[in-house]
């Protein structure tokens, strides 16, 4: 059932025992969204567990609270599963399967399949942390340091800094309040930029498979499981790169996880993207989205990209 921030308020108020997750590759937004989740709900009394069924990216590790994550093992009986920055249930993989509970999804993506009992979903956030944010507010509850340092992650992560198209004066404005109550922009900045060698390593290699095609128009690379064997694992934010150049509209990371699984990542300037990813199972943004394709590796790329062309051709670019 869609409904509104308020009434999510007034499901959570009631609630005694709460799990709260977040999907699967888990970024800025999603981590931040779950923690400063879980400061407002015990800061209101309630039980509260946050579970993900996958490891967090090294990057990750400054932000507060980002100890509680778990995996889940055994099964739990809970109020509410509260799902934070996904938009379909496939997303949360091993948390469905042993959460017992009503769920409620807050989401910012327009490919949201409306999975859950109760959902809100705004697509005009630049981030399920404004959501957040907004939910904290409504709730009469605290924003401690914690969870605005886990906010602006949030917020600064899906927005690439305020640099991309979904920013708004809302995001900036939501922004300024965090740093008011402590943030401090520059140490999150450096956190999220550092790297180990490894990663730099692997984006060494990672942009020797660049591919123009498209007549210039589409830009893509590939990550291979032994680019990664160094230690690199974090491919987050390699998709730039082909995105940045000159000329490119859509730009694809095909990143090989098992022997039959490709990995999909999808940014553009202008065409929807997202309903490329929608075709083959997955979801996101209009400018930012991605999805997950079974079968031989050479058939799943010529599958994306002659979607892709599609896509170009009907936009006329």
């Amino acid at each position: 059932m869609e409904c509104s921030l308020e009434t999510v308020g007034k499901l959570l108020r009631e609630a005694h025992r709460v799990v709260i997750t977040g999907h699967i590759h888990p970024d800025g937004d999603c981590l931040g969204s779950m923690l400063a989740c879980y400061d407002l709900l015990t800061g209101l009394g309630k039980e509260v567990e946050v579970l993900l069924d996958d490891e967090i990216p090294a990057v990750y590790s400054f932000l507060p609270g980002v100890d509680k994550v778990r995996r889940p093992s055994e099964v739990i009986e809970a109020d509410f599963l509260v799902v934070v920055d996904a938009s379909d249930r496939e997303r949360i993989t091993g948390v469905s399967e042993t959460v017992r509970a009503k769920v409620i999804n807050l989401d910012h993506h327009i490919s949201n399949t409306k999975f859950a009992d109760y959902w809100y979903v705004d697509s005009a956030a630049a981030a399920t942390g404004e959501i957040i944010l907004r939910l904290i507010r409504l709730m009469g509850g605290k924003v401690t340091l914690s969870s605005a340092v886990n906010l602006y992650t949030a917020i600064v992560t899906d927005s690439g800094f305020f640099r991309y198209a979904n920013t708004t004066a809302t995001t900036l404005r939501f922004a300024a309040d965090l740093v008011e109550c402590g943030v401090t922009p520059n140490l999150i900045s450096e956190y999220l930029d550092t790297k180990p060698l490894s990663s730099i390593t692997t984006m060494l290699e990672v942009l020797k498979t660049l591919d123009i095609q498209s007549n210039g128009k589409v830009a893509s690379i590939t990550v291979e499981p032994e680019m990664l064997q160094e230690g690199g694992e974090s491919t987050e934010g390699l998709i730039n790169y082909p995105r940045n150049i000159s000329g490119v509209e859509i730009a694809i990371m095909f990143k090989k996880v098992a022997s039959n699984t490709t990995r999909v990542s999808l940014r553009s300037r202008n065409a929807d993207v997202s309903r490329l990813a929608l075709a083959f199972g997955g979801g996101g943004h209009m400018r930012a989205a991605g999805c997950t394709v079974e079968g031989e590796f050479d058939q799943a790329k010529k599958k994306i990209l002659e979607a892709a062309g599609k896509i170009l051709t009907e936009l006329s670019v």
